[in-house]
């Protein structure tokens, strides 16, 4: 018996064809999923259980759990004083709107939510890890901080100020880590509260796993990778499958949830020859909106020597100022801080074609206009595209 993860989509029928769904995920385009209802949820199975799975049309994806941490971030030990300059980068400061009806999640260590930050903000708090609400590490309110926080000590912060709702997912522990498991559970229970985005600075540890798989079981390492790799390609079937039925459902009911996540912090590009690494999960999934930082330098933006490749946008990462456990302000800087403003901007842009109401305003059409609008100008002569995706998102003027 081993624990395994199961997608369902309680939506469809009960007497549908099979999906065929062990160690996978729905297929591209599978009829019924715009009326999709995902659920997640985990048990100890036998092979004989798995066969069984295989054969419920309700079933669209089976995954072992695979370890989950965080996109660690670099302290600035030097920052910038009172220089968020990520806000005016992406145009938030000169933008009209604010984010004002928006509900947005963060799934994350949690949040320090009496911070003067989050005034005035309606915070819905859920525990993924067993550990009780609140945040131990500071990463979650530093994210949380970067899309919606009000101005501390006089500083704009946060990108889309006027966000009044947020729902706030601790998925992260204490060590900063988890399991897929835990954070496909949180990204069902943002779209079932209504969270139109979701921003994730986490990662699949694929290292760790093969880590542990060769600690625990004594295997050998050509064992360990070959089912590490097993795992991750279900996980990331299972990942598919969730947004695929939650792009199909938002395009039928008007809405959805669009599903930003950073790329990682892997790379080290001053190395010789330089160490480029590709997104990872859940920032590979498909319709996930995966982040690439960004520097500042005199000569344009350029990549973060950190960030890793194949994004498909790209935001300010390095230095970010931003809430910091005890009602300051802390800078760091990573993928991790390029993601949420990127979920900020997402929050602006939902609004503005909200109001507008010439283009319904779902996830779909969001996730459009980010791409559409992101600028290209401002960047140094030798930043790539696999590097900086469509460019720098932009919010509307």
């Amino acid at each position: 018996m081993e624990r395994f993860i199961i997608l369902r989509d309680e939506g469809r029928p009960a007497n549908a064809a099979p999906v065929g769904a062990v160690f996978g995920g729905a297929r591209a385009g599978a009829p019924g999923l715009e009326n999709s209802d995902p659920r997640i949820d985990a048990y100890e199975l036998s092979k004989k259980d798995l066969r069984d799975a295989a054969r419920n049309p309700k079933v669209f994806g089976v995954a072992r759990p695979m370890p989950v941490e965080l996109v660690k971030p670099f302290i600035v030990t030097a920052p910038v004083a009172g220089d968020a300059w990520g806000v005016s980068a992406v145009g938030a400061d000169k933008s009209a709107r604010t984010g004002e009806g928006i509900v947005v999640a963060v799934l994350d260590t949690g949040i320090e939510s009496n911070h003067p930050a989050f005034a005035g903000v309606k915070i819905k708090q859920r525990d993924f890890t067993g550990t009780g609400d609140g945040d131990n590490d500071g990463h979650g309110t530093h994210c949380a901080g970067t899309i919606f926080g009000r101005a501390v000590h006089g500083v704009r912060i946060g990108v889309a100020a006027g966000v009044t709702k947020a729902m706030i997912g601790k998925v992260l522990d204490k060590k900063a880590s988890n399991t897929s498991e835990m954070i496909l559970k949180a990204v069902t229970w943002a779209m079932d509260g209504g969270a139109q985005v979701i921003s994730m600075s986490l990662g699949i540890d694929f290292p760790g796993h093969v880590k542990n798989l060769v600690e625990r079981l004594e295997w050998p390492i050509e064992q360990a990778t070959s089912r590490a790799l097993e795992d991750y390609r279900a996980n990331v079937r299972i990942f598919d499958s969730l947004t695929q039925m939650a792009a199909a459902r938002g395009a039928a009911m008007g809405g959805g949830t669009l599903i930003v996540a950073a790329t990682g912090n892997e790379s080290n590009r001053a190395r010789e020859p330089p160490l480029e690494i590709a997104a990872s999960l859940p920032a590979a999934a498909t319709d996930v909106i995966s982040v690439a930082a960004l520097n500042r330098r005199v000569g344009g933006f350029e990549i973060a020597n950190f960030s890793n490749t194949f994004p498909q946008i790209s935001a300010p990462g390095v230095n970010i100022l931003s809430a910091g456990l005890g009602g300051g302000l802390l800078a760091l800087s990573g993928t991790s801080m390029a993601t949420p403003h990127v979920a900020g901007v997402a929050c602006l842009w939902w609004e503005d074609l909200k109001d507008d109401g010439i283009v319904p305003a779902t996830a779909v059409t969001v996730r459009t206009k980010l791409f559409a609008t992101a600028r290209t100008d401002g960047f140094g002569p030798d930043v790539d595209f696999v590097d900086r995706g469509w460019g720098i998102v932009a919010a509307p003027r």
